[in-house]
């Protein structure tokens, strides 16, 4: 019986001994655990308690989150309160805030009193933002975003929340050459109008809430410069291509640094090809299409008249960017009359004597006057056949086949007018008859 005496007094001795921090003694617990932002500023959190002027021991205990590693001791004669910096706390947790009674060199003395319970949650992050030119002088920019619902409230009796107070939003604005700065207060609602804001500029969302801030919402004005390639000159109702490039200058910003201003492309931008109809009409769409890989675009465009043409790529607003409209130089495609058809009715291989009929047909279907020619092979030149009428866009000639031999024939066409644009003259291929 000594025996077992002298080994549970050894086991209770190791148990006291061994750690400071399990009491053996049993001092009262502290009561009445409560918790108060300790200004307006939020900087830090204060915690009050009541207890007989003990000393404390004041720790953060996680609730399903990591306990961090914050241990403040308070003398005997300290106030039942202190401030505990806002930074102890790690960001998107739950914890408490633990009182017991105890020294740093004798340990603690008593069960620990804990407050409610609390989260430290940042804002929710601003989502998808789009801006939209708007103004008199197409200067200002409204911006709007979206804000995801918030996440389930785990801890619904917070004495930290600010209620009544939703999450504010201050519009960062950087331009090249400068930091991102605010352009403005705190607003609680989900737009905002900035004034003279030209691209390029990168705009980003600082959401703020009782804890924290939180970035988001980033939008991208970029400025562009639009070149193009315009044919100097094209059959009429025929398919000709108008190529160019959209490059865009873009902001970049990194934290406490300056902005600095790059180029680059994007691929779906939407481009639109302008031409006017007739003299001094206005500029109208006469193709369209989108940016490729590298700023690329590729518009097929039927070719009417003479015609001046420019590529335009307007205006862009999506969600995360937005786009200035920028117009190539107008350049000017000669519009020249189509073959559309040319030959030898019949076939070009015939009989001396035969009857031999040289047509062709023209766009635009005009009436004027085409010139038949007939290549001499002797002075090596093209003779004037004869002046035969165009009808409706048909010119036709007979005659007789007198000798055997080859002979390569030609019709001029001349000059035409289209909606008030000039159309230049062309000859049909070279139309070669065999006569046996």
């Amino acid at each position: 019986m000594v025996r077992v005496r002298a080994v549970l007094s050894t086991v209770l001795a190791a148990l006291c001994g061994a750690t400071l921090l399990t009491a053996c003694s049993s001092d009262p617990t502290p009561s009445g655990v409560t918790l108060a932002w300790a200004s307006d500023s939020r900087q830090a959190v204060r915690v009050s308690w009541r207890d007989s002027n003990a000393p404390n021991r004041i720790t953060i205990e996680g609730v399903l989150s990591t306990s961090p590693s914050y241990v403040k001791y308070l003398p005997d004669n300290a106030p039942n309160t202190w401030d505990i910096p806002s930074s102890e706390f790690p960001p998107d947790g739950n914890y408490r805030i633990a009182i017991a009674v105890g020294t740093s060199s004798g340990g603690v003395t008593s069960k620990p009193a804990r407050s409610p319970m609390f989260d430290t949650d940042g804002p929710v992050r601003p989502s998808a933002s789009a801006a939209i030119p708007t103004g008199e002088s197409g200067q200002d920019v409204l911006v709007r975003w979206d804000v995801p619902a918030p996440p389930q409230d785990f801890s619904p009796d917070d004495p930290l929340d600010v209620t009544g107070r939703p999450q504010l939003y201050v519009p960062l604005v950087g331009r090249p050459g400068e930091q991102l700065r605010a352009m403005g207060p705190g607003t609680t609602s989900t737009q905002v109008v900035l004034e003279d804001l030209k691209p390029p500029y990168l705009f980003q969302l600082r959401a703020q809430n009782e804890w924290t801030s939180a970035v988001g919402g980033e939008i991208a004005g970029r400025s562009s410069t639009t070149t193009a390639s315009v044919p100097g000159s094209a059959q009429f109702s025929v398919a000709m291509r108008i190529r160019g490039r959209a490059i865009l200058q873009e902001v970049r910003c990194a934290p406490e640094t300056s902005c600095v201003e790059q180029r680059t492309t994007l691929a779906g931008l939407p481009v639109v090809v302008l031409t006017q109809v007739r003299p001094r009409a206005r500029w109208t769409p006469a193709g369209r299409g989108i940016t490729s890989t590298g700023g690329y675009y590729d518009i097929a465009v039927t070719a009417a008249g003479t015609r001046p043409y420019m590529v335009t790529v307007p205006l862009y607003s999506g969600a995360g960017s937005m786009v200035s409209s920028s117009t190539s130089k107008p350049a000017v495609t000669r519009g020249v009359v189509r073959v559309a058809s040319a030959g030898f009715i019949g076939g070009a291989s015939r009989r001396r004597g035969e009857t031999i009929t040289v047509y062709a047909t023209v766009k635009p279907p005009m009436n004027a006057v085409a010139l038949l020619q007939q290549w001499n092979r002797v002075s090596k030149r093209w003779n004037n056949v004869k002046q035969v009428r165009i009808l409706r866009g048909q010119v036709v000639f007979a005659f007789k086949a007198a000798r055997p031999g080859l002979f390569v024939f030609r019709y001029v066409l001349p000059n035409a007018t289209y909606l008030g644009r000039p159309l230049y003259s062309t000859v049909t291929p070279h139309l070669m008859l065999s006569i046996r």
